[in-house]
């Protein structure tokens, strides 16, 4: 059976939307002939947690974990958060930032590119360089963001000739938190060098939705090929069958950040539910997922 490596930074104990694309590849890769290695951070800086994820991971998985530093512990302390508050990387909230997170993300956005990820980077290269001197290994796989991964997979590619698949579970410089950051000349065009690079150095360029395909073709220069995210049926399996809600009801699953939020949206409800009392007490509304709670303070 051929061996890949897949180089993740999201992976259990990590929960939300950025761990499920990399654990359904390695939980069914195996039915198509290749035996999966897992590349990730031992110590990630992680939204959410969910351990029940572990119970999808093959039994016998080869998991390397290495240790990832990280700058947050001098973003909450520069900003006065808690210790145990957790942050995220890409979001950017529509309430006006105070001065402190406004030079917090002007720093991360010049000074830490791709992104925060960016001390795993040589670390990562050099504990791989010595792996694979004593390990086969056929393909590889990286998933991003982060895309710091897709710089670690370029090198491994180059020192070793060995195939490389570059997954974009997200666009890179037209994700749309990408404007907020607040970038210098140099700080953008670093950004755009390192998107082409990628995109040209991979064997193969995969993302999940046809428009972003697009879109990444038009800064490569070459084709894209879709892998949809979809579901796993045996997540499914012997659950109790579920009856519809009676209500209206409207759900949103994944991150629902400030660029997401349409005020034209919430003004069609709104006249919706002033003119029909009983729309209004039959609507509900589901948020799952990150939710800015200013798109929240919108509704």
């Amino acid at each position: 059976m051929k061996k890949v490596l897949i180089i993740s930074y999201y992976w259990p104990p990590a929960g939300g939307s950025g761990v499920q694309r990399p654990l359904k590849f390695v939980k069914y890769l195996r039915d198509f002939g290749w035996e999966p290695i897992v590349f990730t951070a031992n110590n990630g800086e992680y939204p959410e947690l969910d351990k029940t994820l572990e119970a999808d991971l093959p039994e016998g998985l080869e998991i390397i974990r290495r240790d990832i530093t990280e700058p947050y512990d001098l973003f909450r302390f520069f900003t006065g958060k808690k210790n145990t508050e957790k942050i995220d990387p890409n979001f950017f909230s529509k309430k006006k930032p105070g001065l402190l997170n406004k030079i917090a993300i002007f720093i991360r956005s010049n000074f830490f590119i791709p992104d925060a990820k960016m001390w795993w980077i040589k670390p990562s290269r050099k504990f791989l360089d010595q792996y694979l001197s004593n390990h086969k290994i056929d393909a590889i796989i990286s998933t991003g963001p982060p895309h710091s991964l897709h710089l670690i997979a370029k090198h491994i590619k180059e020192c070793h000739n060995i195939p490389w698949i570059a997954d974009f579970r997200d666009p890179w410089t037209n994700i749309d938190y990408f404007k907020d950051l607040t970038l210098l000349p140099f700080a953008k065009n670093k950004h755009h060098k390192l998107e082409r690079l990628t995109l040209q150095s991979a064997d193969k360029v995969t993302c999940v939705a046809p428009t972003w395909a697009k879109e990444l073709e038009i800064i490569g220069g070459r084709p894209v090929n879709v892998i949809y995210n979809g579901f796993d049926t045996s997540d499914f399996d012997n659950k109790e069958t579920t009856t519809l809600n009676e209500k209206f009801t409207i759900t949103h699953t994944g991150m629902y950040s400030k660029v997401r939020d349409h005020e034209i949206f919430w003004q069609a409800l709104r006249q919706l539910v002033d003119e029909d009392t009983k729309f209004a007490t039959h609507l509900e509304l589901h948020f799952f997922g990150k939710t800015d709670p200013a798109a929240l303070e919108s509704a």
